[in-house]
């Protein structure tokens, strides 16, 4: 296990801790950049890569894994099943996978934990902590929407990385930091990186409104 030198927050309240999982599929950089996005939280980051993950690492982004791995205050190798977050007496926020693969999320679903990953996503859930899936495919059969109703009724959250087109986005980036911004939100965690809906633009008539009665409140 490589470790940089561990946040302060977590020592002080060991549970600022959250597990980060990345799987072989499409979508390498909502891993990437959820741990960028955590890095100036006060959040322990512990994270695990499967073999599948680092081969999509290599093919979609410019990074190396050894850098994604730098971006992690502990990273565990996915065979290291001792390692600290396969067992529930290690206290953590939850765990995010991201992105989540078919093959991941079926194992979690039936309980098979062939990988730390896997069996970190199984403590998660039995100790009544949040996981997240990011689920990264489509379209999707019958056996798949079952094995995720499942996981939703032992209370996992799946998240697949929708875009937000109220948010009117510009790039990929910014599509990218909403919904890594949106996992977040599910653990309290405040990035920036969400734009907030305020409702529709409102009218002359309805602004003149809503000004007449914020002045009437405020000479109150």
């Amino acid at each position: 296990m490589a470790r940089r030198n561990l946040k302060e927050s977590a020592v002080e309240n060991p549970t600022a801790r959250l597990i980060v999982g990345m799987s072989g599929a499409s979508g390498a950089i909502l891993g990437i950049r959820l741990l960028q996005a955590l890095r100036p939280l006060p959040v322990e980051t512990h994270l695990v890569i499967s073999r599948s993950a680092e081969l999509t690492i290599a093919y979609e982004t410019d990074m190396k894994v050894p850098e994604v791995r730098a971006l992690a205050d502990a990273t565990h190798g996915i065979a290291e099943l001792a390692a600290p977050i396969s067992s529930g007496s290690f206290p953590t926020l939850g765990m995010v996978i991201a992105p989540c693969s078919i093959k991941t999320m079926s194992e979690i679903a039936t309980g098979v934990t062939s990988s730390l990953l896997t069996r970190a996503a199984d403590v998660t859930l039995k100790e009544r902590r949040r996981l997240v899936l990011m689920l990264r495919e489509t379209p999707l059969h019958t056996g798949h929407l079952r094995n995720l109703t499942a996981l939703s009724e032992m209370g996992a959250i799946i998240a697949p990385p929708v875009p937000a087109f109220y948010a009117r986005p510009r790039t990929i980036e910014e599509m990218v930091d909403h919904s890594v911004g949106r996992v977040c939100d599910l653990f309290g965690l405040e990035t920036g990186l969400v734009k907030r809906w305020r409702g529709p633009p409102l009218s002359g008539r309805s602004r003149r409104a809503r000004e007449a009665v914020e002045k009437e409140s405020a000479e109150d």
